[in-house]
Order: structure tokens, then C-alpha cells, then sequence
């Protein structure tokens, strides 16, 4: 047996928090078994609508329901509560109490005394009978039910699980009545047959509304098993295909749900129409299921008919079945309820519900499946397509502190199953190949024309407005007046040649008719430049290989106009990486037609943004009105979705009128798999990095995506540990890849997450370590006015002019990071100019070229002390060889202990000066912590040409008190011509301390001592290979 309870409602709750307003929500006891509802935020007049069920098994215990408010960092506040006893509820007419309004009572009389009022809650209570909340309006005692519930059970045993749960109560007659004390003595004999007849079921029950109407009427006599499954219900078909009409009549044009948090099972477009699919899914007729089941291994399975609930707004169906044991589970039971959301004809959403309440825990948890078929891109053929998308998400109603160990393995058990669901599905319905959706997109840009446009037209409809009418007018007026006058007599200032105006009305006649031809040549000169302009970029073809990036323009609708005409002459310009492509220009049209096609040149790195902007012609030496903007994110929007889109335009004028644009966008990669892409960027950022990039995995790339929902071709770079600094430092990580920056923590369950355009930064900027920061220099990005408005959650301020600053610091390898920022900056925002005055302001900085010295690397004025000196018996031509990047040189610093040692080759960065980056990590045996080193080399000659200068600024990474100083060498390499084949090497140390620390002395200590080691280990090694050759 079984107690209902419906949690409504409440009002007039008093406040308890600080801003006069509470987090309530209700928690429900009966015995030892407790649940609560959802938190509704900030409010006193709460709505819940949730539903429990309590098992009963002693009609003396209480249901207590509270009302609390929930407070994150001390205990939850009380509310109020009221108790309902069990009895009360089982000796009410129909053994339901209704819905009704119960006042909230404090804990105790002498709280009661200090608050007035602690509202009211709206509840219903009553007893189910076969998981089916009773109709409190049903003329039947409750005794009688259970005769006749009984007498079902026992005269069809057969009778299917679909049948015995959505079976309407029946009824009694009035006479029927029986008095308190009949009540009474019957009590003690039925609560006994109650729970034996209830407890055989399942824990799990789902309540049917009492105006729930069944789709299709159950037969009055029950047929065998073997009949049910040799024989379709034709009535069922019937009646499916009438709901999916009634939901379509009914829809309010809402959007399809969103994907589940939890993630995507299932992702694939399908040739079958999108109502097809829906009915092969969940049609009652379809096979589909029981197909998979026997695939599956599950049993038992059977789905009850579709029911309208709740007025007819919900669609809703309830099934069981057994799943199939596994190495961990046993052979398990589970109910499953499907409710469609959406069912518009071309659109279906359907959220499915299931719950395993014999496993365990499982009475604290349903897991949630949403599948969504939406419209797919016709295929050249013809034929429809349809996407079928199935996420989910775990629904914990009780809080457990498994909820990790469920949610992982939920996630695996579904993710084996939906494998298998695929896989059988892509049998029934044929897949949608890549190469068919590449032709529909030629198919789709092919059956685009633009609109034939005859000048004759054009100008006729452009130059039919009252302005040019009337000035012909005047004009013609004018030359039929000189052609009937007489001949005008000379007077006053006039002579022969000149007549002025010989009245005030004349001279006013005169000046309106200038201002008119001058209007009338405005437009004519204005109309020929638009010709001119006539779709210059429509149908230029893209150039090379890369990211491709088509723009198809097909209408525009309500676009604002800027004179009292009503009318505007628009054209389209798209930007994308700096590169532009213009429309033509419509004449008098606010819903202009295109059909125009835009390619953009191959780029090497995937577009972040397409920028659009509608402009009004107003002549050549104007300047433009813009009628509105948009920008078209390729980090938030899914590709696919952009094939067909209506896009709204921004602006005062555009969101009045509500204009948008009709866009078809494509993008695709024209050169090669997506590794192949990812190595090549790599490789090349790590010429401006100084630092070996690993490519990550598609593990890590895929978590990467999912984490901050960014697009397949987006991946990971690099990420660092960091504190993000508003009010208070905040821990998380810092993630780089081509086209973001991202920052995400979670600290005691509070996310934090964000992420902005590498070309919405405006400056990067280096701010000296602080007591705040923790002695850690500060990197701060400023970005540019009102960009990154998504992101400003995390800013620490904000400037008068509107730009967001970002502060992060405390990084674990500050050297490296900012490196890797700033090259990724370069590399993706800045244009080709501001990329060379950076460069130079660069070199102007830190270049101390001196006559004296010959320096030309850029380092600190720091004291050199030599730490090594020796002559070799090797010429100087083999022992440059180390440093030239060859086998000499890997095969010494290898042996030397130099692991995973790679370099860039040398280039000429001024004359017979040469530069390049190293990256190595130290062995075990060189430095205990193991550690990375970066750093950067430039060589050239001795004033003499007699000998090589080699200068070295290292960077160490992963050793303790790395971040406070730098070394800086210096090898000077000389010819001995008195001694054939052998040279002079002096080498010079020193140390740039980037700050200050009581350890100073011991570390300069250690590193003379280990390098002084080092350089003789690789300079015998050199001198062992010369020997062995």
C-alpha cells in the first residue's frame, strides 16, 4: 500500500533571509523514508508541483511535511510544518484527503508566540490503488475498491501490466454506504490484504492524472499472450497518428529542448523523414523496440497506449521491462515514462524517464533520456533527412553520497547500449553520408540565382518619386513660359545678356527650382555609382587551400529605412579575419532579394566570427548609414545550423523594425584531416613559443570541447595552473587553444567558467609582483569595448570606455605562459602591421648591440663570471658542429642528460647574427626534480672572423625557485693557429634575478658547481667523437 502526496504550492511565507526573501523548499517524512522538492529562488509564494510516494506499512505513523529555507553556509532555516496522520488519510472518503490548503504550524507554542504566521502549503494526500492516484471525486468507498480490485486479480491473472495500470477505478452507489464503526472493524482485515497485494509490486510507481483519457479503449474480455503478440492493434495506430495530429494543432511554436547536461549518446542524420522516424521510435505498431530488446537481452518488455494528461497538454506512455544481467548488476526491473515535449509534424521531442528502484540506491535516482528529431538538409536526390540527437542526464531526488560512483556507471551502461541502439538503428534507417551532405551544399548554392535586374526598370522605380516629378515639372513649366513670353525690357541694374529676377516672388520661383535640379542630380549621380557597384564580389570564386568559407545571401526582411520614401537602398558587407565581401545594392526595397553567393580566401586557421552589416546607399562621397549588424559565432553555433538561418540584426533601428537576413553559411576544410591541421599549428607555434607542443589527445581534446561546449575542430593547446584575481584570488585553470581562452574552477561545488576571443583582446600587459598577488607577476588582458560581454562575470574591472580587464597570476611556470599567450595573441588578432611594430618595439627594448662587446642578444646588464676555460684538441669547424643542430649536437646533450631534446633551426635575424629555441629536459641524474628548459641561442662571428660567439638565455621550468632568476651564457670560441686542429672555449656565466630571495647564494653555488660539471662532460664527449671519427 502506498501513499500519494502531491506537493502544490505555497503562500505568504515569512522571510529569512537578509534581502526579504527565502530559498524555500519542503521535505517530506513518513517514518524512516524521506525526500525533499527542488529550491525555488527568492521567493515567498513558491510553486513545487512535485509528486512522492511513500510506502506504508503501519497506519499509525505520521507524514510530516516541512518547509525550510536553505542557506549555503549554515544550517537551513524552518519554516513551518504540519502532520497528517496515516489513518486520517485511509478512514477519508475514497482514502484521499484531496488537494487542500493546510496552515504551516511552528515547531513548538513558544515559537508560535514570536511568529505570527508561517503561510500555507497547498497538498493533496491520498491512498494508491496499482500506481493510480484515486479520483477524489469518484463515487465509490474505498472497501468496495478493494473487492473489486481483488476480484480483477484473481479472474484474469493474464491480464497485461498495461492493462492493470491505467485501468479506471469503478464506482458505488450511494446506498453503498458504510458507517464509521463498519470502517473500523473492517480495518485491521484489509490493511493486512493491502500490503500483501501492493508490496508484490515494484517500489517505482508514476501517478496518473484523474483526467488522463486513454488514446485507445482496452478490450473487455483479456486475450492470451501468444494472441497479443501474433495480432496489431490497429485502433492503436489510428489513435497514435491522431495524438501526433492533436499535438500539431496544438503546438505553440515553442523551440525544441536543449541537449541534456549529462552529454550526447546518440548524434546522426538519418534518410527517413523526420515524422517517419518519430514513428518508428515510438509508434505502437512499430517493432523497433521489441527488436532491440531481443538484441539487448532484455525481457519482459511492455509499453502501455499514449494518454493525453492534464487536459490534454501532455502526451504521455508508462513500460516495463528487465534488463539484461551484467558482470556487475544482476538482471534488473525498470519502468520507463515517455512525455513528448514538442510534436509540431517536422520537429519531435520526447523525454524519456527511467527509474531502477531494485538496484542500489536507485530509489534516490531516475536517469533522463531527451530524443530529438529535428529536420535534416534535403539530399540531391530528393529524398528528406532527419537528425536524431538522444542525450541524458542523471535526476538524483534524494542527495547520496555515491552520486559520483552512480553517475559514472550510468554513463558507461548507457553509453554500451545506445552503441548498440545505433548500430540496429542505422539497419532500419539508411545513414546520411558526409559526401552526400557535400553535394547538397553544391546542390543547395547551384539552385540560387540572383534576381535579373534591367536598368530601364531600376530606373523607372528609382527615379518615380515626387522629388524628380516635380522638378520635371517646374522645368518644363519653365521653358513653355519662356517660349510664350514676350521679349523682357531692360531695367534697372540689367544689360544685354543678364536678366534679374524683378520681383521677390521670381526670386523664390528661381531658388526652388535650383534646389530641385540640384536634388534631381544627386540621385542621378547616385544611381550611376550603384550601378557601378552592382555585385562586385557575387560569384568570386575562393583561392587556395584551407578553411573555405561560403556565404550564401539570399533575402532580407523589414529593413529600417532613413527617409520619409518608406524605402532603402541596402547592401551587405561580411568581414571575416580582415577580409571583406560586399552585395549589391537593392533600389527602394525594405524586403530586398539577393540570391547572391560569397567565397572567402582559403585561411589557414578556422574563423572565430562573421561580422555582417546592411548599409543604405547614400552616393559615393556619403557617408554610409548602417541599418544594422550582426555576428555570426563559430565557437557557439553548430555548423550544420547555420546552413539555413535567419539572423537578426542589432541596432536601434533593426530591433524597431525587427529586421533579419536570410543566410545559408558553410565552412569547410579543403586540406586535409583534422591531425594533420593540429600538428601543423603546433609546429608552427613552437617557433614563436620557444617550447615543444605536444598534441593532446582526443580524450583530453573532447573533455576540452564538451567543458566550455565549443565545436569538433577546436582543440587544446596548452593549460596552466593559475589564480584568477577579482575581490578574492580564485584557483582553477587557464586553457589555451586557437581561437580561445578559457578559464574554469570548481571550488566546493561553485563553477566558475568563461571564455573570450583571442580577437576580442585589445592589450596584454605584464604587471609587477605584489604582496596581493603573492609575489607572482600579473598578466593582465584587456579587451576591447563591449566585446566578451559573455566573460564579464570573471573581469576584475571595468574601464570607463567599457573594456573588460582580466587579471591571472600565480602561475606554476609564469615564463612559459606568458610566452604562450602572447604568441597565440600574435598569431591570431593582431594584423600583419601590428605584428611588426610589436616586433620592433621588441627589439628596440631589449637589444643591447654595443662596439665593445658585439652582444646582439638581448640580455640584462648582468655581471659574467668564467666558469670554464680549456683547450681543445678539436678544430673549430667540428666543434661548432654542436651547436649547429646535427648529430654532434643531439648525440652530446643527450649524453649529457639533455632528454627529449628538439631545436629550431637557425635563422638570419640581422647580418651574420643567427638565432633559434631549444627545449630539453634534464635527467635524473643532472637535477633530482627533473625539470624543462627553454631556451633561446644567437651566434655570430668575432670581429677578428677568427672565431664564433654563442650567447644563451635559459629559462627553467619544474625546479624549485625557477620563476625567480634566469641564466645567461656566453661561449667564446677562438682559433689557435699556432697548434693546428685545436681551438680555445671560454665560457661565462651569470645570473639575472627576476626576484629576490635569502636563497641567492645557494643556489649561485650550486648551479656554478653543476654547470662547471656539465660543460666538462660535453666538451670531452666532443673531443671523444672527434677521436672516433
Amino acid at each position: 500500500m502506498r501513499l500519494l502526496v502531491r506537493v502544490m504550492e505555497a503562500r505568504n511565507l515569512p522571510p529569512t533571509d537578509p534581502n526579504g526573501l527565502s530559498d524555500p523548499y519542503v521535505k517530506l517524512q513518513l517514518g524512516k523514508q524521506r525526500c525533499k522538492t527542488k529550491v525555488v529562488k527568492k521567493c515567498l509564494n513558491p510553486t513545487w508541483g512535485e509528486e512522492f510516494s511513500f510506502k506504508v506499512e503501519d497506519l499509525n505513523e505520521e507524514l510530516v511535511i516541512s518547509v525550510l529555507d536553505e542557506d549555503k553556509y549554515f544550517n537551513d532555516d524552518f519554516v513551518g510544518q504540519i502532520k497528517i496522520p496515516v489513518s486520517r488519510v485511509f478512514d477519508a472518503d475514497s482514502g484521499s484527503l484531496g488537494t487542500a490548503w493546510y496552515s504551516l504550524q511552528p515547531k513548538s507554542q513558544k515559537k508560535s508566540k514570536t511568529i505570527k504566521s508561517c503561510g500555507e502549503i497547498l497538498v493533496g494526500v491520498c491512498f494508491s490503488q496499482n500506481n493510480v492516484f484515486i479520483d477524489t471525486n469518484a463515487n465509490g468507498h474505498h472497501t468496495s475498491q478493494v473487492r473489486r480490485y481483488m476480484d480483477t486479480i484473481t479472474e484474469s491473472p493474464s491480464r497485461s501490466f498495461s492493462e492493470q495500470s491505467y485501468s479506471s477505478s469503478p464506482g458505488r452507489s450511494d446506498e453503498n454506504s458504510y458507517s464509521r464503526e463498519e470502517k473500523s472493524s473492517i480495518q485491521k482485515n484489509f490493511a493486512v490484504k493491502f500490503a500483501q497485494i501492493f508490496n508484490k509490486n515494484s517500489d517505482a510507481t508514476y501517478s496518473i492524472p484523474r483526467r488522463s483519457i486513454d488514446l485507445s479503449e482496452p478490450p473487455e474480455v483479456a486475450e492470451s499472450e501468444a494472441s497479443d503478440d501474433k495480432s496489431v492493434d490497429q485502433s492503436s495506430l489510428e489513435n497514435f497518428e491522431e495524438a501526433m495530429k492533436a499535438m500539431e494543432s496544438r503546438d505553440e511554436g515553442n523551440e525544441i529542448p536543449g541537449n541534456l547536461p549529462g552529454g550526447v549518446l546518440v548524434d546522426q542524420m538519418y534518410v527517413m523523414a523526420p515524422r517517419d522516424l518519430n514513428s518508428l521510435l515510438f509508434s505502437p505498431d512499430s517493432s523497433f523496440l521489441s527488436s532491440l530488446a531481443d538484441i539487448q537481452g532484455t525481457t519482459e518488455q511492455q509499453f502501455g497506449p499514449w494518454k493525453f494528461e492534464n487536459g490534454g497538454e501532455n502526451l504521455k506512455r508508462v513500460g516495463t521491462y528487465v534488463k539484461a544481467p551484467t558482470k556487475l548488476i544482476k538482471a534488473v526491473k525498470a519502468t520507463e515514462e515517455q512525455t513528448y515535449l514538442k510534436a509540431d509534424g517536422k520537429c519531435f521531442a520526447v523525454l524519456a524517464s527511467v527509474s531502477t528502484p531494485d538496484v542500489m540506491y536507485g530509489s534516490t535516482f531516475k536517469v533522463e533520456l531527451l530524443f530529438c528529431i529535428t529536420p535534416g538538409p534535403e539530399l540531391p536526390s530528393g529524398e528528406e533527412t532527419s537528425h536524431l540527437v538522444i542525450s541524458w542526464r542523471m535526476n538524483f531526488l534524494q542527495s547520496t553520497m555515491m552520486k559520483g560512483m552512480i553517475e559514472n556507471g550510468a554513463r558507461q551502461g548507457l553509453k554500451d547500449s545506445y552503441e548498440q541502439f545505433a548500430s540496429y538503428l542505422s539497419e532500419q534507417a539508411k545513414p546520411v553520408d558526409a559526401k552526400d551532405l557535400g553535394s547538397s551544399k553544391e546542390q543547395v548554392l547551384a539552385s540560387l540565382q540572383a534576381e535579373p535586374q534591367s536598368d530601364r526598370k531600376l530606373a523607372l522605380q528609382y527615379f518615380a518619386n515626387f522629388t524628380v516629378v516635380s522638378a520635371v515639372f517646374m522645368v518644363f513649366y519653365v521653358l513653355v513660359h519662356i517660349w510664350l513670353a514676350a521679349p523682357p525690357v531692360i531695367q534697372g541694374l540689367e544689360f544685354a545678356g543678364l536678366d534679374l529676377p524683378d520681383s521677390l516672388g521670381e526670386v523664390i520661383v528661381c531658388g526652388v527650382l535650383v534646389l530641385q535640379c540640384e536634388r534631381v542630380l544627386h540621385l542621378l549621380s547616385r544611381f550611376m555609382q550603384a550601378r557601378v557597384q552592382k555585385g562586385s564580389d557575387h560569384g568570386v570564386k575562393a583561392q587556395g587551400d584551407g578553411w573555405l568559407l561560403t556565404v550564401a545571401l539570399i533575402e532580407g526582411s523589414k529593413l529600417a529605412t532613413v527617409d520619409s520614401s518608406g524605402f532603402c537602398d541596402p547592401y551587405v558587407v561580411f568581414t571575416c579575419n580582415g577580409k571583406t565581401r560586399t552585395s549589391s545594392i537593392k533600389f527602394q526595397k525594405s524586403d530586398p532579394l539577393w540570391n547572391e553567393i560569397f567565397e572567402f580566401d582559403a585561411m589557414d586557421d578556422p574563423p572565430s566570427t562573421l561580422e555582417v552589416e546592411v548599409f543604405d546607399f547614400d552616393g559615393p562621397f556619403s557617408e554610409a548609414v548602417s541599418l544594422g549588424h550582426a555576428e555570426i559565432n563559430f565557437l557557439k553555433s553548430n555548423v550544420a545550423d547555420l546552413a539555413d538561418v535567419w539572423i537578426f540584426l542589432q541596432g536601434k533601428s533593426a530591433q524597431a523594425c525587427q529586421s533579419k537576413l536570410h543566410l545559408r553559411v558553410f565552412l569547410n576544410n579543403t586540406r586535409g584531416s583534422t591531425s594533420t591541421i593540429v600538428k601543423e599549428y603546433l609546429s608552427k607555434m613552437e617557433k614563436e613559443v620557444g617550447k615543444k607542443i605536444n598534441v593532446r589527445s582526443p580524450q583530453t581534446n573532447s573533455a576540452f570541447q564538451k567543458l566550455f561546449g565549443l565545436p569538433p575542430e577546436e582543440f587544446l593547446i596548452n593549460d596552466f595552473t593559475c589564480h584568477l584575481k577579482r575581490k578574492m584570488p580564485l584557483q582553477g585553470r587557464l586553457f589555451l587553444s586557437a581561437r580561445i581562452i578559457g578559464f574554469h574552477t570548481n571550488i566546493f561545488g561553485q563553477k566558475t567558467k568563461f571564455f573570450f576571443l583571442w580577437e576580442d583582446i585589445e592589450d596584454i600587459q605584464v604587471y609587477a609582483p605584489t604582496l596581493s598577488s603573492m609575489g607572482s607577476p600579473i598578466i593582465v588582458i584587456t579587451l576591447r569595448q563591449g566585446r566578451g560581454m559573455d566573460a564579464r562575470h570573471g573581469a576584475k574591472s571595468q574601464d570607463e570606455e567599457g573594456r573588460l580587464k582580466f587579471h591571472f597570476q600565480s602561475f606554476v611556470s609564469f615564463n612559459v605562459a606568458h610566452r604562450t599567450i602572447m604568441a597565440l595573441w600574435k598569431a591570431r588578432s593582431l594584423s600583419p602591421e601590428q605584428k611588426v611594430q610589436i616586433v620592433e618595439e621588441e627589439s628596440e627594448s631589449k637589444t643591447l648591440q654595443s662596439e665593445e662587446s658585439g652582444s646582439f642578444l638581448a640580455l640584462e646588464d648582468v655581471s659574467m663570471s668564467e666558469v670554464y676555460s680549456a683547450t681543445l684538441a678539436v678544430p673549430i669547424a667540428f666543434l661548432m658542429e654542436l651547436f649547429n643542430g646535427g648529430y654532434l649536437d643531439r648525440k652530446v646533450m643527450e649524453k649529457a642528460g639533455c632528454l627529449n631534446y628538439s631545436y629550431t633551426p637557425w635563422e638570419l635575424e640581422k647580418a651574420d647574427v643567427y638565432g633559434r629555441q631549444i627545449y630539453y629536459r634534464f635527467d635524473k641524474s643532472i637535477s633530482r626534480y627533473g625539470g624543462e628548459v627553454t631556451s633561446t641561442q644567437q651566434k655570430y662571428p668575432l670581429t677578428d672572423k677568427k672565431g664564433w660567439v654563442v650567447e644563451e638565455v635559459m629559462t627553467l621550468h619544474g625546479v624549485p625557485l625557477s620563476d625567480n632568476f634566469n641564466l645567461q651564457l656566453r661561449y667564446q670560441i677562438e682559433d689557435l693557429p699556432a697548434r693546428q686542429k685545436s681551438c680555445l672555449v671560454r665560457v661565462f656565466i651569470g645570473i639575472s634575478w627576476q626576484k629576490s630571495t635569502r636563497h641567492q647564494k645557494r643556489i649561485t653555488k650550486n648551479i656554478y658547481s653543476n654547470l662547471q660539471d656539465r660543460l666538462k662532460a660535453i666538451f670531452s664527449a666532443v673531443e671523444r667523437e672527434f677521436a672516433n671519427r
